[in-house]
C-alpha cells in the first residue's frame, strides 16, 4: 500500500491538489485512509470554488484506499458500484482541507465505505458513501 501514498498511482489526484499520507486498520479490521487537499486551479471553476466532480473524485479515492488498507494479499477493491456525494460548503482555491475514508462494513464480495472532506477547523465540506466490488485474489503478498 505504501506505493499508493501521494497520488495513489492516479496522476489526476495530484493534478487537482490531493494527496494521501497514511492508512491503517482499526480494532475491527476495518480500513481507513487519511490525506489532504489543497485545491489547484485545475480543480476550480473561474470563481475559485472546487467543482463537484473533483469532490467525488477525491472521496471515491479515499474510500477505495480505505478498503484496500483492510484487504490482504492480492485482494483489492475492483469497482465502485454506487456512490452518493453531498457538498455542504464550498472548497476554495489554495485552502487546505483534510480527506478521510473509512470502511463501514466488509463482506466477501462487497465493501461499504464513507469519506469526508473537512476544513482545518473541522467543518464538514463534503461527504460520500459508497458500495464497492471486492476482488479476492488469493493470499500472495503484492
Amino acid at each position: 500500500m505504501d506505493r499508493w501514498l501521494g497520488d495513489g498511482g492516479m496522476a489526476i489526484i495530484a493534478a487537482v491538489g490531493g494527496s494521501f499520507e497514511e492508512y491503517g486498520v482499526d480494532g475491527e479490521d476495518l480500513g481507513w485512509a487519511n490525506g489532504s487537499f489543497t485545491p489547484l486551479e485545475l480543480a476550480c471553476n473561474p470563481h475559485g470554488s472546487v467543482q463537484a466532480g473533483v469532490h467525488s473524485l477525491l472521496l471515491d479515492a479515499a474510500m477505495n484506499f480505505a478498503i484496500n488498507s483492510a484487504l490482504v494479499g492480492r485482494d483489492r477493491s475492483e469497482a465502485t458500484i454506487e456512490m452518493t456525494t453531498e457538498l455542504l460548503r464550498p472548497a476554495l482555491l489554495a485552502k487546505r482541507y483534510l480527506l478521510r475514508g473509512e470502511v463501514v462494513r466488509l463482506t466477501r464480495q462487497i465493501a461499504y465505505a464513507e469519506a469526508s472532506i473537512t476544513s482545518d477547523e473541522g467543518k464538514l465540506i463534503s461527504r460520500a458513501t459508497g458500495t464497492f466490488l471486492v476482488h479476492r485474489g488469493g493470499t500472495d503478498q503484492m
